[in-house]
């Protein structure tokens, strides 16, 4: 769902769009009963993405997943989210991955597959339509903790929401220093999610904050904005 056009494989555009094209695989576990909040599905696809881009099996030269990522990065950086119950989610546990579990939510992350090649476990799943809400009032973030902040204009399904999540924190994850990566990965990535108001996402989008810009495969219209990576350590200085 959705694609980063802003990376740094950005100035080989050409060559990206050129390149076999790679998806990134998110389950979301949604039984019938107590599924998730919306938020906190969001929040933890995010760090799940963020886990996977720091692994030893991504990072090391001959990690078994570092040619795969390598290749996704090379292309468009894709993520699509489906969801799982039951059997299907025990089955989609056996594939090689990184389960995060949030407060509510449980999210499987894949290594990059082939555009047309997903493995059956997860080819099956569904993807439209995932929707989910916070019952509950959201608490204003931690000044502290980065914030990826969605843009009010561009209405999203949870699903769709879960990608630009992952890409946000993706392009933060970029955008760190080598040490900066490493104390987020160390305090265990926190971060918050939460929709801007029409004021503060006209001034994030005026910062230099790396800015989430969709390729429009799915639910929205191209180029559009639709989350900043508000992380405390590349903020504006005053």
């Amino acid at each position: 769902m959705g694609d980063v056009t802003s990376s740094p494989f950005a100035d080989r555009a050409a060559d990206r769009d050129a390149a076999p094209q790679f998806v990134l695989p998110l389950v979301v576990r949604i039984e019938r009963i107590d599924p998730p909040t919306h938020t906190d599905a969001l929040e933890t696809a995010a760090r799940a993405v963020l886990t996977l881009l720091s692994d030893a099996r991504t990072t090391e030269p001959d990690g078994e997943w570092a040619e795969a990522v390598h290749a996704w990065q090379d292309a468009r950086i894709r993520k699509v989210v489906r969801r799982a119950r039951g059997g299907e989610w025990r089955r989609a546990g056996e594939l090689p991955g990184i389960t995060l579990t949030g407060k509510s939510a449980e999210v499987r992350v894949f290594p990059p597959v082939p555009l047309d090649g997903w493995p059956k476990e997860l080819a099956k799943l569904q993807v439209s339509g995932t929707e989910l809400d916070d019952p509950e009032p959201l608490a204003a973030p931690d000044p502290g903790v980065p914030v990826l902040w969605f843009n009010p204009e561009v209405p999203m399904s949870t699903g769709k929401s879960m990608a630009q999540a992952g890409h946000g924190a993706q392009l933060a994850w970029w955008a760190l220093s080598p040490d900066q990566r490493d104390a987020w990965r160390e305090a265990g990535f926190p971060l918050a999610v939460r929709t801007a108001d029409a004021q503060r996402w006209a001034a994030l989008a005026a910062t230099d904050l790396p800015m989430v810009r969709d390729a429009g495969f799915t639910e929205v219209a191209p180029g559009s904005c639709t989350v900043v990576a508000d992380h405390p350590s590349l903020r504006p200085t005053p």
